[in-house]
């Protein structure tokens, strides 16, 4: 069995995100649980955490190969000129 080291990068960006997940469950469940206790700072944190669950849906590159299309074609050597 081949062991593989973890890079010390990859290993605080998981633990950045559990901690950025657990304060927005934590802010979540104390403004369901006590909502006259929750602060503009909860309702900041849930509004936040939910706005950026969106994005990855907004910024997700498309499955279907995009065309682009020109202003302008080329005229074909013989083609002629066109109306003047």
């Amino acid at each position: 069995m081949v062991r593989r080291r973890v890079p010390l990068v990859t290993l605080t960006l998981i633990a950045v995100g559990l901690v950025v997940g657990g304060l927005w469950w934590w802010a979540v469940l104390r403004l369901l649980l006590v909502p006259g206790e929750a602060g503009p700072v909860e309702g900041a944190v849930v509004a936040g955490g939910w706005g950026l669950s969106l994005l990855p849906v907004h910024v997700a590159a498309s499955a279907r190969p995009t065309r682009l299309t020109k202003a302008w074609r080329r005229r074909r050597s013989g083609a002629g000129s066109g109306p003047s």
